[in-house]
């Protein structure tokens, strides 16, 4: 009881006597301590706020021991005002330790600190590394860009190649099954005139014989590009076998489908007679026309039975279909 009695003790000679009580000097002193006082404590309420409203903030701790430094700096300047009039100097004395210690303990923090504080980029370094971020980014777009391109590049190159027959060009056998399947559905839905032809090249294995398989696949391909100039944009051709072809007729009539493929074999015969590049050729035609009851394996039957009877006829002929 007699230590608080005697910390609080008031009655030491005050700071006013060192000043005689001069109204300039104690405005002068006591207006500064208040001035300096109020911005010690407007700081750490600042720090305070700080930390609170930043929860991703490093050190924060450390933000709140300067705080307390500050606000213990503060307090020797408000009981600075106070002694001017009563003494309370064991209180300055220890708020004075009190300041003295955190003091000292914050700048402890601050040396054990510096190694990580200076390891944080600085506004400059991370300005480099967001502009390298930047560059790496754009650099990392242009190689999807063009991984994108090569992939679609190489997808259709795969799909041509799945669908594609890689002597003549035409559409492979599975292509040419999977067409037809389409449109015999359109034609059935439409109730549309739909008509084939199978086409085979007479005699071609004395082609090969005798002239050897390099010219065969020449005459190959002169046989799909004689098909192809006769006909339409709406029309498929495709080769199914060695020296055999499918072509699919959508919206022709029987009538069409015969002359067109006279036109066909004419073609061929006096292209390949009249080209000393090649053997001369001929082809024989089997022509039939899709009915409501017919699948795809009944109408290529079909056209395939009328294609022999072109052969039995002795070749270089076109041949209908029996109704």
């Amino acid at each position: 009881m007699d230590f608080i009695n005697e910390l609080l003790n008031g009655d030491f000679m005050p700071h006013g006597h060192c000043l005689l009580w001069r109204t300039d000097l104690l405005i002068l002193h006591v207006g500064g301590d208040m001035l300096t006082f109020i911005a010690y404590m407007l700081i750490p309420l600042g720090l305070v706020r700080l930390v609170r409203a930043r929860d991703d903030m490093r050190f924060d701790w450390m933000f709140l021991m300067f705080a307390g430094f500050i606000f213990f700096c503060g307090a020797t300047h408000l009981l600075g005002i106070i002694n001017v009039w009563h003494g309370y100097y064991y209180i300055h004395g220890i708020i004075k330790s009190a300041t003295g210690l955190i003091s000292i303990a914050t700048a402890i923090s601050l040396w054990y600190l510096l190694p990580q504080a200076i390891s944080i980029p600085s506004k400059r370094n991370m300005q480099t590394k967001i502009n390298e971020l930047t560059l790496a980014e754009q650099q990392l777009a242009e190689s999807n860009l063009r991984l994108e391109t090569e992939v679609k590049k190489r997808t259709a190159q795969l799909e041509k190649m799945a669908t594609t027959d890689e002597l003549t060009d035409l559409i492979n056998r599975r292509e040419t099954m999977r067409v037809l399947d389409v449109e015999m559905s359109r034609a059935s839905r439409q109730q549309a005139a739909l008509c084939i032809m199978m086409l085979d090249l007479d005699d071609f294995k004395a082609i090969n014989d005798t002239f050897g398989h390099q010219i065969g696949d020449q005459t190959l391909k002169t046989a799909a590009t004689c098909c192809l100039q006769q006909l339409r944009k709406t029309d498929y051709v495709g080769r199914i076998g060695g020296e055999e072809f499918l072509i699919i007729l959508p919206d022709t009539s029987i009538n069409s489908a015969i002359e067109l493929a006279e036109r066909i074999r004419l073609s061929l015969q006096q292209y390949t007679t009249a080209n000393d590049s090649i053997p001369p050729c001929t082809a024989s035609i089997g022509v039939a026309q899709s009915r409501t009851t017919d699948t795809s394996a009944s109408l290529i039957q079909r056209a395939d039975d009328a294609l022999y009877r072109a052969k039995a006829a002795g070749r270089n002929k076109v041949s209908q279909a029996a109704d």
